[in-house]
Formats: structure tokens, sequence, C-alpha cells
């Protein structure tokens, strides 16, 4: 199961929750999952509206804002672990609050650790980015996609007095993700921080091939032109499985790297997960001669390739980008030739059939029977002609000299 959040009109957590459930999310299953929260004195209230032609759900979370704590990171990941939810749930939900507070971190000049989270701290922040984590695990959705994200326009009243539209959390957050941003009609804040950071955690950007089985729509409190509302689309990919995926495009600029230490970095990199690592030759600033690092890494590597950047070279900061994948099919395969059994990188795209021998596997091969690569590569590439080429259930072995990452890398990319 896919959803799509169509943010026509913004995203805010509370339009979050409304969406769910007028998706076809129970709401006293909603008020069960949050309850286990250890916070209290607040009520979860949900209604029926109709506007400009649209019906829809609205949700309130109700609580005494003057009672309110100006909570740290830690008090809310500490809020989240304690609650008697799903592992999985408590992990996404504490990634949307780390993802926020790196982003004003970065905004307020501070350590993340220092930062107070105002508007966002509170329980009904809290129950909000929980409640939309629990609720797309409870209707089965395994990936979220957005859409584009509109600007608003003017002004907003913060806890630090009055700040531009959109708010610098929320410009922060899109462009950490890369998120694409469209001008709007309007002078209102359609995109809070909270609805940036449930969309840029959760959600990778662009709308998917689907066939929709549940519309909801999540109304915001504000009266626009038009139905102020979230529009969630749930259902199934029409898209074959395997074909697209979602990586993290990590880079940084470096002009006092020796070309040794770099490619100590690259190994080190490759080894920890990277699925390519690559440098571009650039000019930096008072005309000097530099390099810049680009990683690329499955999601959930970001934050251990990031931190390897930091430690293995003398960057002071790297760039994360999502990016989203296209693949082709493609596996490693076996065929027969005088001096044993060679591997065959395999791709399969819309019918065709393209192969090329292991470089690893040909080198080996030319350097335990005294014979040219050339040689091994041309009879590799007249046996994959003639063989079944089905995939292998075999690992690709390795030797002490080459460990087989080019099979292994190009069956990842």
């Amino acid at each position: 199961m896919i959803a799509y959040l169509d943010c026509y009109s913004g995203i805010s957590g509370d339009m979050t929750l409304g969406a769910l459930l007028d998706a076809g999310l129970p709401l006293d299953e909603l008020r069960a999952a949050v309850g286990r929260l250890p916070v209290r004195d607040y009520a979860l209230e949900a209604e029926r509206i109709v506007s400009k032609g649209i019906s829809g759900t609205r949700v309130t979370v109700k609580v005494d804002e003057a009672a309110q704590p100006h909570r740290h990171l830690a008090d809310v990941l500490a809020i989240i672990e304690a609650a008697d939810l799903p592992a999985a749930v408590r992990q996404r939900a504490g990634a949307v609050f780390r993802r926020l507070a790196e982003a004003e971190a970065c905004i307020h000049g501070q350590p993340i650790e220092r930062v107070h989270f105002h508007e966002v701290g509170g329980v009904d922040a809290i129950v909000d980015v929980v409640g939309a984590v629990w609720g797309l695990d409870r209707l089965g959705v395994e990936r979220v996609y957005v859409s584009a994200l509109p600007t608003g326009g003017g002004k907003v009243r913060s806890a630090h007095g009055p700040i531009p539209v959109p708010a610098p959390a929320t410009l922060e957050l899109a462009r950490r993700a890369g998120a694409p941003l469209v001008a709007s009609t309007v002078e209102a804040e359609l995109v809070t921080p909270t609805g940036a950071a449930l969309a840029t955690t959760l959600g990778e950007f662009g709308q998917p091939p689907m066939r929709v089985s549940a519309i909801g729509y999540g109304f915001g409190r504000k009266e626009l032109p038009w139905a102020n509302a979230l529009r969630l689309w749930v259902g199934e990919s029409t898209e074959a499985a395997g074909q697209q995926d979602q990586v993290s495009l990590i880079e940084t600029n470096l002009d006092d790297s020796t070309p040794e230490l770099l490619g100590a970095a690259m190994e080190r990199l490759l080894g920890a997960g990277a699925l390519d690592v690559f440098f571009t030759p650039i000019q930096m600033k008072k005309n000097r001669p530099a390099t810049k690092l680009s990683a690329i890494c499955p999601v959930e590597r970001e934050p251990a390739i990031a931190g390897l950047i930091l430690a293995e070279t003398s960057s002071l900061g790297v760039r994360v980008q999502r990016l989203r994948r296209y693949k082709a099919e493609r596996w490693v395969s076996y065929v027969p030739t005088p001096w044993g059994r060679l591997a065959i990188k395999v791709k399969s795209f819309r019918g065709q059939v393209s192969v090329a021998p292991e470089y690893d596997d040909c080198l080996r091969v030319a350097r335990e029977h005294g014979v040219a690569a050339a040689e091994v590569y041309r009879v590799a590439r007249a046996a994959a002609a003639e063989a079944d080429l089905r995939p292998s259930v075999e690992e690709y072995p390795r030797d002490a000299e080459h460990d087989g990452r080019d099979a292994e890398d190009d069956a990842r990319q």
C-alpha cells in the first residue's frame, strides 16, 4: 500500500490526522494509540465539515497552551520512547522531531541539544506527529509520496515575534530535503513546520503511478478561496516492483585534502554501505582548485555515511539531498569457460537484456592462468550469448585482493 499527500493547500499535523481519518482510519483506534503517550490534559476531537462543496474531516487537539513547557529534543524523544507503540512507529516519529530539531538548530545557530521546541514541542504537536505516523502504519502504508509544497506568504506569529512565511524552519526543512516549492496566491501559512517535518521525513517527492482505493480530506482552520484541505490518496502502486526507490546524495567541498586521504575516504565510505562515491574537480573561494566529494547511499545509511565523511575528511559540514531513483532489473549469473565459471552481470529493461563480464572475476582468471584480460572478457561474453542467464542464488565469491564490490555495487545501483 502507498499513499500520496496532495498538498495543494499545504500540510500541517492536524490536517494530516484529518486526512487519515477521512480515508478510513478509525477514530477510536487513533485515540487509543496516542493515549499510550505519557502525556495528559488534552482532547483529540474530529468533526465532519463541508467547505466549498467538498466534505472532509477537521481534527483539533485541544490543550492548555499556557501550561505547555518549552521542551528540548531529548524531552520529546523520551515521551515518544515511553509510549507502548510499535518500535517502527516510535522510530519514525522520533525521526520527524530529529529532523525538525536539526533545522531549528541551523536557524538559531545552536547545537541541536540546546534547541527549544516552542510551538512544535507541545502536546498537540507530539500527538499530531505520533498519530500521523501510527495512522499510516495502521492503514498498511509502506511508502509515502508528497506533492510540491505551496510557499504561502505574509507573516505569522511565533515565540520570537512575527516571522516570514514560509516559516524559517519550514523553508530549511524543504531546502534540506530538496523539496519542490510552488508559489501561492494567498498570504497565509500553508505549510507548518510540523507538516514540513512529516512530509520531508516520511515521504519522497513526486506523484506515483497508483490505483486509488481511498481518498481523505483533512481540513485546516483558515478560510481560503478554495477548500483548505490536505488530500490523501491511498492505494496500490501500479509500477513494477523493484523499479523505483529513494537514495540520499551526500556532498561536501574540500580544498585541503590530499589524493591519498580522499582515496582512503572513498574506501571507508564504500565499506560502510555507500552505493557509489565519486570526486568532481571544482573551483572554490580564493581561486583554490578543490574537490567535491559525492556519496550516494540508501536512505537508512545516510547518518552513518554523513558522519564518516566528517570523521575521515577535513569537511566541516555536508549537504544532503533525497533523490528518487529508477532502476533496471539486474542480477549476477555464471557461465562456463575453459578456466572455470565466471560471473556475468545481467541487465534487463523492457525486454532488452545486456550483459557484462564481472571485472574482478576476469582479472582473477587472467592472473591465475596467465591469460590476457581481454581474452577472458571475449570468452566470457561468447559464453554468455549461449547461456541461460537466470539469476544465481549463489553469493559472489570474494578473494583477498578483490572483494567482489563491483558485482555487489552493480546489484544495488
